[in-house]
């Protein structure tokens, strides 16, 4: 069971304010949550493969193709500072 003090040890992590009202939505959202898990721990899967999808899936991929391309300078012009051959940005540490 989650206790508010769980919810608020999240928050806390997660750099969250939370209001009471929040808190409270939260601590029974996650608990019903919980419940739900609970029923599914009840079910019989003896003899069910794991799986990650129920129906097949595979990743479909597009050939590569060469096609119509901007060129450097069209590029660099839709940026709002750039050199010769590149962006400009700020420096970020």
């Amino acid at each position: 069971m989650i206790s508010k003090e769980d919810v608020d040890h999240v928050a806390l992590l997660s750099r969250l304010i939370l209001t009471d009202d929040e808190r409270e939505v939260f601590t029974s959202q996650l608990n019903d949550v919980l419940g739900h898990m609970r029923l599914l721990e009840q079910l019989d899967t003896e003899g069910v493969l794991p799986t990650t999808h129920v129906v097949p899936l595979r990743n479909v991929y597009r050939g590569d193709q060469v096609g119509k391309h901007l060129s450097r300078d069209e590029a660099l012009s839709n940026g709002p500072n750039h050199d010769d051959n590149h962006f400009v940005v700020p420096k970020i540490l």
